[in-house]
């Protein structure tokens, strides 16, 4: 039953859930806007599984979900599992080479 479930995890999204979750992610602030266009941009598809924890993140206030986009805080409670600390470290921005080096 659990392998019958994982693989339903990693189905991808349909056309329609995709443009769906997409309008979902729309948000307020901008910054949030635009690391997730970024995201989408980079990743055309997501599996079931991302999309859920794509979904999760969208219920949280946009300065929450920024302080996870940018890493200064990390995912607590619910969110606390490892479809969405997988699905952070895609949406985050690459950290910038240093220009000491």
């Amino acid at each position: 039953m659990s392998e019958r479930l994982s693989e339903l995890h990693n189905e991808q999204l349909d056309e329609r859930a995709l443009s769906r979750l997409r309008w979902r992610c729309r948000r307020g602030l901008l910054e949030n806007d635009l690391l997730i266009e970024r995201f989408f941009d980079r990743q055309p598809s997501l599996t079931q599984g991302q999309g859920e924890a794509m979904a999760q993140l969208m219920e949280l206030p946009d300065n929450d979900l920024l302080d996870l986009l940018l890493a200064r805080k990390q995912p607590e409670g619910e969110l606390d599992h490892a479809a969405v600390r997988d699905l952070l470290a895609l949406l985050r921005p690459a950290p910038q080479n240093s220009l000491h080096d």
